[in-house]
């Protein structure tokens, strides 16, 4: 499960995960337990060099597991290292796409909580987002499905998924 942070991966990851009868995995809550600190500690004591290379290697160590994993990435995840040729290379990826407006309105709220927009005064967070977007939608769009969330539940967004995918497969 790929997309912009604030775009309903690990809600959308746990809900389909539970119906495919699968694990669900953050891959930022898998990096913090392993890691022993927040993904926000990470960022400001170790830097974002040190986090991305962690980052590529709990995703291979992920990618790698026999188990069938439903596995919600973060939102930078794709576009480092060759992750996203990892992700291609032998699991089912979907991109869950969100207008900028939606995304904006989500994270608003999240804020504090994410390095990446911590700081950002209160009017700049769309044109953050469309800046960022911009340079990332490259790599989201190689994704195998593109499911857009806009005004839709998560159950909404699971059926289609699940319509999109068979089971037995690890994304």
């Amino acid at each position: 499960m790929l997309g912009y942070m604030g775009s309903g991966k690990s809600t959308v990851a746990r809900s389909l995960a539970e119906k495919m009868h699968m694990a669900a995995i953050d891959l930022d809550d898998y990096i913090s337990s392993n890691e022993k600190m927040s993904i926000a500690e990470l960022f400001s004591q170790k830097g974002e060099i040190y986090f991305r290379k962690i980052e590529a290697h709990y995703l291979k160590e992920l990618l790698l597991e026999k188990e069938d994993l439903v596995i919600a990435l973060g939102g930078g995840t794709p576009c480092y290292g060759n992750n996203i040729q990892e992700i291609l290379k032998g699991s089912i990826s979907v991109y869950l796409k969100a207008a900028i407006k939606t995304l904006a309105e989500r994270l608003e709220k999240e804020k504090p909580g994410r390095p990446l927009i911590a700081g950002l005064p209160e009017n700049g967070l769309e044109e953050f987002i469309a800046k960022h977007l911009f340079e990332r939608r490259s790599y989201y769009e190689q994704a195998n499905h593109i499911v857009s969330t806009d005004g839709k539940t998560v159950e909404n967004i699971v059926e289609e998924i699940s319509s999109l995918i068979q089971i037995g497969n690890c994304f």
